[in-house]
This record gives C-alpha cells, sequence and structure tokens, in this order.
C-alpha cells in the first residue's frame, strides 16, 4: 500500500482501510470501548469512550506510522526513515521503525519534554533535538531527507498514514454497531479522515463530529474557503491538535465526509481532562480530551449513541498538574481570597478556623506586612483554597464577612 509522490492525493477508499487493518493484526491492540454513565447522564443517550490513550505507545499514532512505513519499497527501507514531532507521532514512528528493522531518525524541538524525548528513544529511534517550535523541527528534518534519501515520514498528509488510522473507525463499528455520533479531535486531519472514510462507507447515517482548540483551528476558516488555510500563529495546551494548516489530503476527506467541525476552549479542555480522569480512571492528554469538551459544551448536540475518541495519553506530568489546577478552577473549585486582619498573635488561626468550619481546604497562605496602604497593625493575607464548586465560593465568601473580615475584591 505505498503511494508515489504524483499519486499521493488520491482518496482512500474502505479497501485500503481494510488492507491496513489486516497489515496491524498483531501489532496494533484493539483498544478498549468503556461506557461512561456520567457523560450519557448530559447527552441523554449512551456515550463510549474510544481508548487510543491505551494503544501501544500511547496514541493512535502506531497505526499509520506502520502502515505507511510498512509499505514502503525495499530500497526506501535501506535508506531509513525520518520524522518531525513533538511527541506522539514521534514515537509511533520510532516503534513501528524497530519492529520493521527500519533505522529511524526523529528530530524533535529543544523544549520537547524529557519524557517524550526518553520515550522515542527507548523504542529505538535516533533522536536529534532541533528548532524552537515544530515548524523548525519540521524543516530540519525534511532536510536531512534531502541530504540523506531517507524517507519523510509525514504525521498526517499522506495515503497510507489515514488508512492505518482508520482502522480506529473499523473498530468503532464493531464495538458499538448500533452507534449514531461519532466525535473526534482533528489537528491535520489524519484520524477524523481516516474514521470517516472507514464509517460512512458502512454506515453513511453516521454523523462524525471534529472538534479543534479555538486557538488553534484551522478546519473551519478552510472548509469556509474550501482549500486548507493556515492559521498564524496556533496557540493552546492541546500540543496534539495545535496545527497551523490542514493536510492536503485529509482535508479533502475531512471536507466530503465530516458533518460538522466544534471548536472548543481551553477551559472546556481542562475541564474535560479533569473528568476523564476523575470519572472514567483515564489518563488523557489535553488533545485526547477534546472530544469529551466538545460534549460537556453542548451535550444536547449530539445524537447517541456517541463514541469519543479518545484519541491520546501522553501528557507530561508537569503539564498534568498545570491543567488539572486550570480545571478545576474552570469548575469553581479553586479560590483565592485577599484580605485584611489584625497582625496580633493567633489572628490567623483564628481565621482558619473560619475556614475550616465550612469546609474549605487552605492549599497556600501568603502574608503582606511592609505595604503602605496597611495600617500599623493590620496585614494582608492572601489564601488560596479547594474548595467543592461555585456555590460553596459563595459559602466561604459569607462566612469570611459575617465573621468580621473585610474581603479584597
Amino acid at each position: 500500500m505505498s503511494y508515489s509522490t504524483a499519486d499521493s492525493l488520491r482518496p482512500v477508499t474502505l479497501d485500503d482501510v481494510r488492507g491496513a487493518q489486516k497489515m496491524l493484526t498483531g501489532v496494533a491492540r484493539v483498544t478498549a470501548m468503556e461506557g461512561s454513565r456520567h457523560l450519557s447522564q448530559l447527552v441523554g443517550s449512551p456515550v463510549h469512550l474510544k481508548c487510543e490513550n491505551l494503544q501501544r505507545t500511547g496514541s493512535f499514532k502506531l497505526r499509520g506510522a506502520y502502515v505507511r512505513i510498512a509499505g514502503l519499497l525495499p530500497e526506501e527501507r535501506a535508506a531509513g526513515v525520518v520524522a518531525a514531532s513533538a511527541g506522539n507521532h514521534a514515537q509511533g514512528v520510532a516503534l513501528a521503525s524497530s519492529l520493521l528493522g527500519v533505522h529511524s531518525t526523529v528530530f524533535m524541538p529543544d523544549g520537547a519534554p524529557l519524557p517524550k524525548i526518553s520515550a522515542t528513544r527507548e523504542y529505538g529511534a535516533e533522536v536529534r533535538l532541533h528548532g524552537q517550535v515544530v515548524d523548525e523541527t519540521l524543516a530540519a528534518a525534511q532536510e536531512y531527507a534531502a541530504e540523506t534519501g531517507a524517507v519523510f515520514i509525514h504525521p498526517f498528509d499522506h495515503p497510507d498514514i489515514i488508512a492505518g488510522q482508520g482502522t480506529v473507525g473499523l473498530e468503532i463499528l464493531d464495538q458499538c454497531p448500533e452507534v449514531g455520533t461519532i466525535v473526534v479531535g482533528i489537528g491535520g486531519g489524519g484520524l477524523a479522515a481516516g474514521i470517516a472514510v472507514a464509517v460512512k462507507a458502512v454506515r453513511p447515517d453516521v454523523r462524525i463530529v471534529g472538534v479543534q482548540a479555538a486557538g488553534a483551528a484551522a478546519y473551519p476558516p478552510s472548509l469556509a474557503a474550501g482549500h486548507p488555510v493556515t492559521v498564524a500563529n496556533p496557540a493552546t495546551m492541546a500540543d496534539g491538535i495545535r496545527v497551523g494548516r490542514p493536510g492536503d489530503v485529509p482535508f479533502a476527506l475531512v471536507e466530503e465526509l465530516v458533518d460538522e467541525v466544534r471548536t472548543v476552549t481551553e477551559d472546556q479542555l481542562s475541564a474535560a481532562l479533569l473528568l476523564c480522569l476523575e470519572r472514567a480512571k483515564m489518563v488523557v492528554e489535553p488533545a485526547g480530551a477534546s472530544p469529551v469538551a466538545a460534549l460537556l459544551g453542548e451535550p444536547e448536540a449530539f445524537a447517541g449513541p456517541v463514541v469519543a475518541v479518545l484519541s491520546g495519553g501522553n501528557v507530561d506530568p508537569v503539564l498534568l498538574q498545570r491543567v488539572l489546577r486550570h480545571g478545576m478552577a474552570a469548575q469553581g473549585r479553586y479560590l483565592a481570597v485577599r484580605l485584611r486582619l489584625t497582625d496580633r498573635p493567633g489572628a490567623l488561626a483564628t481565621l482558619l478556623g473560619v475556614l475550616s468550619a465550612v469546609d474549605a481546604n487552605v492549599l497556600d497562605v501568603s502574608h503582606v506586612r511592609t505595604d503602605p496602604r496597611l495600617g500599623l497593625a493590620e496585614a494582608e493575607v492572601e489564601l488560596h483554597l479547594e474548595t467543592k464548586g461555585p456555590a460553596h465560593c459563595t459559602e466561604v465568601g459569607q462566612s469570611l464577612r459575617e465573621a468580621g473580615y473585610t474581603v479584597i475584591d
């Protein structure tokens, strides 16, 4: 299933996806489909989670990478392959190459998370760090390909890649034959395009909804223009879908087969990641949580049964910590308050007693005693609290005021 440059825009068919599925037998896992009671109650019909975060290498990327590399000619394999990625594609290419006995070189940005760099090396790739942003890394990988003859493995803009990712769609049809809507995150478009090819050929009535982060949403303007357009400086915590321009090959398929592309905010992504962790017991990266974010944003818009594709779980622990805090803040479960009190022994203990009485958990306390705005016997205290939600935040503020404290807005 190898394509030359001349026919790289050839449409991907159901037969291509079925061929990819045979090729991936014993290589990629048939990932689990888990029901979500919480999301089902919100949507009003069954919601299932397709757990590609549990795939080998932690994301769906192995599927397309393996199919692409397996389809190379012997002389192409001998030259090796090269890729550019900040994470998931890098690991997919590294493992696929190792399984097929092909040397792989992966360029990653200088600031790529250390766990992803280590994992890519452990899967067998030679890792080269170059550039501060993925565009610089991509240019370095393409220059390397031109100099060495190594085959450049694009993360989404190739029919073999799309066919491999489309095997997720075939599994969804097997695991949930009554599916009404499939919700999937979109970056360059390879996964959404592949799923749409597979599903629409068998069940044209199934609605396919793509999801992009609002700060990196290249598909809505591209679909409006009728061709791929570039969004300058895409910005989102969801690095897996932070792509400034759709791929030519997936764009044509998304335009034809995907019913709708929605956008979600950073707050919705944080809340979705937190929900996956707390309610589904799933570690999911922000890009992988984007379908759940769409369901949380407008649950009544999705006809069930719904399958939300959790595309990956490779989240940097430092980012996870920040995102979880952001998600809790977005849900009203963090509260920061500043107030003034008399600077005397026992004043802070009395304040903490008020907070304890309303079951607010104190995370951090800071004092200011030298501000010229303060009286001689005054101190300003800033507290960061963990609460149970917006109603509890209101209760905490009311209790502080009733106890005689001046809360500074």
